[in-house]
């Protein structure tokens, strides 16, 4: 017996406020998501006139961290992302409580470099909410973008 596919939902919301602009996602892991978070994002990202160069290290920072939510978390994922003071915040919560972690993919591996191309494209990256959230940063040029 083969076992129905479970449903792909994604609800997204825009949100905006004098800190600046954001927006939400929440959606079921399947990995068709990682294309519709990386489409989502970068057409944000661009109404808010984020430089192109920057657009592109977002949507690729994006992907991995969507991609690590399908494969090692629990439940519904959340992207949310924050543009405010010069700086783009994305965030994917996973509802696993084992913290992301940097490793080294030995040059035969297939996978293992996700967080490692998120560590070398933003400024900055982490893990918060007792590991079911990383995160990662992006300083925008000078003045507002959205």
């Amino acid at each position: 017996m083969s076992r129905a596919p479970s449903p792909v939902v994604a609800t997204a919301c825009e949100m905006q406020s004098d800190f600046g602009a954001g927006f939400s996602v929440a959606f079921t892991p399947d990995e068709c998501q990682v294309a519709q978070m990386r489409k989502i994002t970068a057409t944000h990202l661009r109404r808010w006139r984020v430089p192109e160069a920057t657009v592109d290290s977002v949507v690729v920072a994006v992907s991995e961290l969507v991609t690590n939510g399908i494969q090692h978390g629990h439940g519904a994922i959340a992207l949310k992302a924050l543009c405010s003071d010069g700086v783009l915040r994305v965030e994917v919560t996973d509802g696993y409580a084992s913290p992301a972690k940097l490793t080294t993919a030995g040059d035969d591996d297939l996978s293992g470099r996700g967080l490692f191309l998120v560590a070398v494209l933003a400024h900055d990256w982490g893990v918060s909410d007792g590991g079911r959230t990383t995160w990662c940063e992006f300083r925008l040029s000078s003045g507002r973008t959205w």
